[in-house]
């Protein structure tokens, strides 16, 4: 339980700083994606504000608990089972949930395109660390 926990931590920490740095790499690279988040829609309050940033940590924890219990399923090697486990949670999980967000709420195809591509960019670093410390 302990590799997990610690999985978890880290991956929650390293999630974090990638949140930042896309954040920052994103307002310079793609501005007009950016300018879409200007909608009321993506301010929930600053009562619940918090809950954002917890994301990360969310996230890590549970697919840290997944990797421990299917771990044994991803045959791949090295850096590739991270990929895979990416592959796994994009399909699973983000398509889904990208596909009903875009049927739902008025986004743009690119910004969907860009959370998807998020989704299995967090499991795949996700997956990564997981690979080294609770192999």
């Amino acid at each position: 339980m302990s590799k997990v926990l610690l999985s978890g931590l880290v991956g929650g920490i390293v999630l974090f700083a990638l949140s930042y740095a896309i954040l920052y790499a994103s307002i310079s690279l793609a501005p007009k994606l950016i300018e879409e988040y200007y909608n009321p829609i993506f301010w929930p309050g600053s009562d619940r504000a918090i809950l954002f940033f917890l994301h990360p940590f969310i996230l890590s924890f549970a697919l840290a608990w997944f990797w421990n219990k299917f771990k044994s399923s991803f045959h791949q090697t090295g850096w590739m089972r991270g990929l895979e486990m990416g592959a796994l949670y994009a399909l699973i999980a983000t398509l889904p949930s990208m596909w009903i967000t875009f049927s739902a709420i008025m986004v743009s195809l690119t910004m969907v395109l860009s959370w998807f591509a998020y989704g299995f960019l967090q499991a795949s670093v996700c997956g990564l660390i997981n690979s080294r410390l609770n192999p």
